[in-house]
């Protein structure tokens, strides 16, 4: 199976990263999908590592909402530094993740938006699907996709909270839906009911690594190991088999990101 998202190129894996690989691999997890800042120097470096240890990961480069007050000034600037490291990044096979947080306001909404649009001209110029993170802010990403040529890019909303008429709007874009190990959260009900209305062909899973553990790991640091629970409690939601689940989504990475 992979995990769909994580972030083990991050300082908090610095430490013991090769017995995280090595717990991925025993639960099964073949692969995963590492995500970078684009604006993150260190965490660039970190990804050779985590490329070493794990040759069968790859890769996505973006400037999160949270950053996009760095670019406030010139949000082209956060575009041409996307399309910098995309080419210094060795198996880089998505723009990402990008979109739009209104939860926390890190960045100013405008700016936000902004940085959005310019880097999903990178992914449409490039021909690279895009990693969406939208949170409280579901009809402006949806405008933004729609406004920026959203059928002419292909991508995923990952780490899925939503209920089951959010998860139909996300897939009215054409777009992939990630479950995240929010799922075996007791009071996500209206996380699993969607789960049941997602079609299998356009179904991810990831861990968003450090967070979000699943149970019964909640509360502590998350990784790629734990995918296996949210297939799981996928499957079980569906009322299909794991290895149902771990097939559909391992064909589904690979149409959408590539082997």
């Amino acid at each position: 199976m992979i995990d769909s998202h994580c972030h083990i190129a991050g300082e908090v894996f610095i430490a013991d990263l090769p017995d995280v690989v090595k717990r991925a691999r025993g639960a099964g997890v073949t692969a995963a999908l590492v995500i970078l800042g684009a604006e993150d120097d260190e965490e660039s470096a970190r990804w050779m590592t985590v490329r070493t240890l794990w040759p069968e990961c790859r890769a996505a480069v973006g400037v999160h909402p949270h950053q996009a007050h760095l670019f406030a000034a010139d949000p082209e600037q956060a575009a041409a530094l996307v399309r910098r490291r995309l080419d210094a990044t060795p198996d880089a096979r998505a723009v990402g993740e990008i979109g739009l947080d209104y939860h926390y306001d890190f960045s100013p909404r405008d700016v936000q938006q902004a940085v959005f649009r310019a880097q999903l001209a990178v992914a449409r110029e490039r021909d690279l699907p895009v990693i969406i993170h939208t949170r409280e802010a579901e009809e402006d990403t949806l405008r933004i996709l729609g406004e920026s040529g959203g059928v002419d890019t292909r991508g995923v909303f990952h780490c899925f909270s939503g209920d089951a008429a959010a998860a139909r709007r996300a897939l009215a874009t054409g777009y992939f839906v990630s479950i995240p190990g929010i799922v075996s959260f007791p009071k996500a009900e209206a996380l699993r009911e969607a789960v049941t209305e997602i079609p299998l062909d356009r179904l991810l899973i990831e861990t968003d690594s450090p967070y979000l553990a699943p149970i019964p790991f909640r509360g502590k640091r998350n990784e790629p190991a734990h995918v296996a629970r949210v297939a799981e409690v996928v499957a079980a939601t569906r009322q299909i088999t794991t290895v149902e689940v771990v097939d559909a989504v391992t064909r589904n990475f690979v149409r959408l990101f590539g082997a």
